[in-house]
């Protein structure tokens, strides 16, 4: 948990809207790129007219999908791991191998997010737009960006958190 001591019970109501807001959205989304596919298919089989730009929105919704869930799998820690070797280790090496892996995950998404926002800068300056439908690519790089470096404050986060914690003797979990 991020959060302890006397702020555990904020924090974990904190936690629990994050995840269901993360999980509406993504719920949406999903139903709508089901939507798009079935549209599509039935336009394309059928009637021999398929919708226009489907390809373009299929990607919009993925890439919604995906960003948006990754704030709430960070918060919950649920990044896929294989522990093959790990799970045979002791405690305290098993302890600074998460430690080492979250600074190197906050790295990383603090550098894809900051990669991914110059390339939103370059996009908007160029006013790049998709081919059929005319959106503009600009703002969805920009929300990637921001939700990589959200993920990468919650691991720096749940860096310093034990840090303090285990001073004050509370104990994680």
């Amino acid at each position: 948990m991020i959060l302890q001591g006397r702020n555990t019970g904020r924090a974990a109501r904190l936690r629990a809207r994050v995840v269901l807001l993360t999980s509406i959205v993504s719920a949406f989304l999903l139903i709508a790129l089901t939507a798009v596919t079935v549209i599509d298919v039935v336009g394309r089989y059928v009637f021999n007219a398929p919708l226009s730009g489907a390809s373009e929105l299929t990607e919009f919704l993925l890439l919604g999908i995906i960003f948006i869930g990754l704030p709430a799998i960070t918060l919950d820690d649920d990044h896929i791991a294989i522990d093959l070797l790990t799970s045979q280790l002791a405690q305290r090496p098993r302890t600074v191998l998460k430690f080492v892996a979250r600074v190197l995950s906050a790295g990383f998404f603090g550098f894809l997010g900051w990669q991914l926002l110059e390339h939103a800068k370059r996009l908007e300056a160029y006013q790049d737009i998709t081919v059929f439908l005319r959106i503009p690519f600009a703002p969805f790089c920009t929300a990637a960006a921001y939700l990589m470096m959200l993920c990468s404050l919650i691991l720096c986060l749940q860096i310093v958190g034990p840090l303090f914690h285990r001073s004050s003797g509370v104990s994680k979990k």
